[in-house]
């Protein structure tokens, strides 16, 4: 199964959707590239959700970008069960910066089962997780509107001029 939106942004479609399929008995994996990207393999600029999904929010088995959850994740902010990142929050969790989790292993803080850092699990850690962390997710959250607007305005540009055909069909 395969779709694709008409309209484009800088030569990329704007929501591009691509599952496994059968072409003359050969299996093809699906591999979605857009602005909101779905697929087996989706490298989406903004999403990406796949069983590897790429973008700057990727959800999927492998999750590569900037905001990543998934099995296996690497992004700035990665959650996941082996999250790799500046922040990782997960079972096995690497970071520059921040890690929690099971096993946490990270440069300043890190809180867990296992933490390895300048700061673990003592109390300028546990600080940082309950206090300063939030606190400087909640900046971001608030000036949210430099992801989302965008994302709301391509989505709604895509679907004003309702479902369009896939490519190839009259």
């Amino acid at each position: 199964m395969e779709y694709r939106s008409r309209r484009t942004l800088l030569g990329l479609p704007l929501v591009h959707v691509a599952m496994t399929r059968m072409e003359n008995g050969v299996v093809r994996r699906g591999v979605a590239r857009g602005w909101i990207a779905v697929g087996d393999v989706a490298m989406g600029v903004l999403v990406g959700v796949g069983g590897v999904g790429m973008g700057a929010f990727a959800l999927g088995g492998v999750a590569l970008g900037g905001f990543a959850f998934g099995g296996m994740s690497l992004a700035i902010v990665a959650l996941g069960g082996l999250a790799l990142g500046f922040l990782a929050l997960g079972g096995g969790a690497l970071a520059w910066h921040g890690a929690l989790g099971g096993l946490a292993v990270a440069r300043d803080y890190a809180l867990g089962g296992l933490a390895i850092a300048r700061h673990a699990n003592d109390t300028a850690a546990k600080h940082y997780f309950e206090q300063d962390l939030p606190a400087a997710l909640l900046t971001l959250l608030e000036h949210s509107e430099w992801v989302w607007v965008p994302l709301v305005i391509i989505a709604a540009l895509s679907f004003l001029r309702g479902r369009e055909e896939p490519p190839g069909r009259a």
